[in-house]
């Protein structure tokens, strides 16, 4: 499926986490990005990720020992991926290109036009 669906899928997931579950993910990830910007290579950013450690950083800022910041953080992740597979599950695509050019013989052979639904369970 789509990257960018995915993407947008998972953002509205994030939006509607608990709020304190959400301020936690959002925290870690947003260091995690800064991390990110700042290193031109898989393994600078990885060099990175130690040396800073978000996830110690935000165990801190939430008042949270290191493992429970994990057992959270693993808590959060693995809600995300259950409900972006249910909401992946009931996503539908429908090319309707040809039933289109069909009716408008003016559409240039570059255009594709699809219909998405997702339905929720």
């Amino acid at each position: 499926m789509n990257t960018h669906l995915m993407e947008i899928l998972s953002r509205e997931i994030i939006k509607s986490l608990p709020s304190r579950q959400k301020d936690i993910y959002e925290y870690v990830v947003g260091l995690e990005d800064e991390l990110a910007s700042l290193a031109s290579t898989s393994d600078e950013f990885m060099s990175l990720l130690v040396k800073h450690s978000p996830h110690r950083q935000a165990a801190e800022h939430f008042n949270l020992s290191f493992g429970q910041l994990m057992m959270t953080m693993h808590k959060i992740e693995d809600t995300i991926s259950m409900q972006l597979e249910q909401k992946m599950e009931h996503a539908q695509w429908l090319d309707l290109t040809e039933k289109v050019r069909l009716q408008n013989k003016n559409i240039g052979d570059n255009v594709k036009y699809f219909y998405f639904s997702l339905h929720e369970a």
